[in-house]
């Protein structure tokens, strides 16, 4: 993969197809790689830019030094874009839905289309006392702090890989695997400061010039279902479309249902 420099910080990407720019932001845990199945099936339209957010790859890991914010997320989504005339379109999975958020409201006019799949700014959910959909998150943010800290990162991938991809998936991990996820999980200590103190109020997203579709599987977990719901009820002027079944990685467990709703509204929205 290339690997784009800029001072001290790296980012590394997948770059393919050509037309117009199509950015994919990955979840938590996991990295660009996961957008290989959509890159095929856009890459025949349009100029298709995957890049790896802090820590996964080659691209730079997250210093520690400060709390990260969905806006240091977005910069590095920025400065990927820097060399790309015309529209862009966002589309951001989980985390990568918020990190798309900002980076949408960064790019401004030069912004086109906006995907948003499952995703997770939870502090929405405190804004608008939905409190026990936020409370469900902050535990597991709670527990990723605690055992994180301790180094005890097979105990944070053994509780991330249940909620988020079902339960009983860590037990059903061959060994390798379990050391392939643990070894992905560190990230992800710093990107719930990011999703969790974030400020902006909901009307703000709503005001951003983006013609935007959420995406959501019916059988996710309560804290998306509930954030989905609040921009239903929040950004009229927004799409909704919902698949069956899927979990929270329906991109990764259903691509044959989420490809395609992808690809339409790239598609029926193109100028």
């Amino acid at each position: 993969m290339p690997v784009l420099s800029r001072g001290n910080l790296r980012i590394d990407y997948v770059e393919q197809g050509q037309g117009e720019t199509v950015v994919l932001i990955h979840c938590s845990v996991s990295g660009n790689r996961q957008w290989r199945s959509l890159i095929e099936v856009l890459k025949d339209r349009y100029h298709v830019l995957a890049p790896n957010l802090f820590g996964y790859g080659e691209t730079t890991p997250w210093s520690g030094n400060a709390p990260q914010t969905l806006a240091d997320q977005a910069k590095l989504v920025q400065t990927i874009c820097e060399a790309n005339r015309g529209p862009i379109h966002i589309v951001g999975h989980s985390f990568g839905a918020s990190v798309a958020l900002k980076a949408a409201a960064l790019l401004d006019d030069r912004l086109g289309r906006l995907i948003l799949i499952e995703p997770n700014p939870t502090y929405l959910l405190k804004q608008h006392g939905r409190e026990e959909a936020f409370l469900e998150s902050r535990a597991l943010r709670d527990h990723v702090k605690q055992y994180g800290s301790a180094g005890d990162w097979a105990s944070v991938a053994a509780r991330f890989a249940d909620y988020f991809n079902g339960d009983g998936t860590w037990a059903s991990m061959p060994e390798k695997r379990r050391q392939a996820f643990a070894a992905l999980i560190p990230p992800n200590f710093h990107e719930w400061d990011a999703v969790m103190n974030e400020r902006t109020a909901i009307d703000d997203w709503e005001r951003l010039r983006a013609t935007t579709l959420v995406v959501n599987a019916a059988d996710t977990r309560r804290p998306i279902l509930e954030i989905v719901d609040l921009f239903r009820k929040e950004c009229p002027y927004w799409s909704f479309a919902e698949i069956p079944e899927g979990g929270h990685m329906a991109p990764t467990t259903r691509p044959e249902q989420v490809n395609p709703i992808v690809r339409r509204f790239l598609d029926l929205h193109a100028a």
